[in-house]
């Protein structure tokens, strides 16, 4: 076991095991940490898991600076080819995050994927909402990262300076 995975393993068992299995996953457990990446494997149930991985990324980083990014590996088979990156996040915007968002007439969709990073363009209500970076990176991201552990990052190629009927304007405090 590396060192990183020493420091992670340890930050687990001290502060984030109890929530997790509070939630129904049996354990966590670090399989995998290289150059600053970990990936977490949770046993029993991982859907339990996928809600706080946010917060568990959160808690990691804060306890072992050396960690850039968490990730949750999945029993999923993980799409190899770019097409098949952006059609997977297609499909979890389309049935998670755009639902949701249409209440606030928005939506989210992929503009193109390189390298595992994909780039979303925000529309409608999004467009210009003061709240879009929140909920890129509050709510859009962490759901990606920890669907599809091939991602790199996320980045929003919306023009919100052109955005007409923003549902959160700064103007309208």
């Amino acid at each position: 076991m590396s060192d990183l995975a020493a420091e992670v393993t340890a930050a687990l068992r001290h502060s984030i095991l109890p929530s997790v299995i509070a939630r129904g996953a049996a354990t966590i457990r670090v399989v995998a940490a290289e150059d600053g990446v970990v990936t977490l494997q949770a046993d029993g149930s991982p859907g339990a898991v996928r809600p706080i991985l946010g917060r568990i990324e959160a808690q990691i980083r804060a306890a072992v600076p050396a960690v850039t990014a968490v990730r949750l590996a999945s029993a999923d088979a993980a799409p190899s080819e770019a097409g098949d990156l952006g059609s997977a996040a297609q499909q979890i915007l389309d049935a998670d995050i755009n639902p949701a968002i249409a209440a606030h007439r928005g939506r989210v969709t992929v503009a193109g994927v390189a390298g595992g990073w994909i780039r979303v363009r925000l529309e409608g209500g999004c467009q210009g909402c003061s709240l879009a970076e929140v909920t890129l990176r509050q709510g859009i991201e962490p759901l990606l990262r920890a669907r599809l552990p091939q991602l790199t990052g996320l980045v929003d190629v919306t023009d919100h300076e052109a955005g007409t009927e923003p549902f959160f304007s700064p103007e309208k405090r």
